[in-house]
């Protein structure tokens, strides 16, 4: 590979990490070609793109990230393969549901999701329980809307009350 295909190739690095704002870096080495074919299928069906690279490459376009990133460096040691995705714990997912059984592979390396860097297998568990953009805007909405709900109740029924005792003495006098 020549000087000017590698720039090609960590130029199409950095835009998919731009594009999508999450990805991670997963072990598939010593998996069969079946296995990694049927990953591949699992990635398209839910949406996260897998690229392989040379961690070399990968780190070029890792540094062009904003931020500092050089924690992510770590991960980068034999066969990587990266997984990009719009939504934050969407590979973590699939990473845990592939791995069922005695399955190790695909082992996580290393994650980057909106500029927080996790390192290590041991971070899957914790990858997986993180809520999507969508989710956290959803929990914020209902928990904005609760006050207003409660607020708007009991003005209306205090409404029904005065009404009441407005009646009550309009009765009486």
């Amino acid at each position: 590979m020549n000087r000017e295909e590698k720039n090609e190739v960590v130029l199409a690095l950095q835009e998919k990490m731009q594009e999508y704002g999450n990805f991670y870096i997963a072990d598939t080495s010593g998996l069969s070609v079946e296995k990694v074919n049927n990953i591949r299928r699992k990635c398209f069906e839910s949406g996260i793109e897998m690229k392989v690279a040379k961690n070399t490459l990968i780190k070029i376009a890792i540094d062009g990230l904003e931020g500092d990133s050089s924690e992510i460096h770590s991960a980068l040691k034999g066969q990587s393969a990266l997984l990009f995705s719009k939504v934050g714990n969407a590979p973590a997912k699939l990473i845990k549901s592939l791995r069922k059984g005695k399955e190790t592979k695909p082992e996580l390396k290393g994650a980057y999701i909106d500029t927080a860097i996790f390192v290590g297998d041991n971070q899957l568990d914790a990858l997986v329980s993180l809520k999507s953009r969508e989710e956290l805007i959803g929990e914020i909405i209902g928990l904005l809307q609760s006050p207003a709900k409660n607020v708007i109740s009991a003005l209306q029924c205090g409404g029904n009350k005065i009404a009441g005792i407005v009646k009550t003495l309009q009765e009486r006098g």
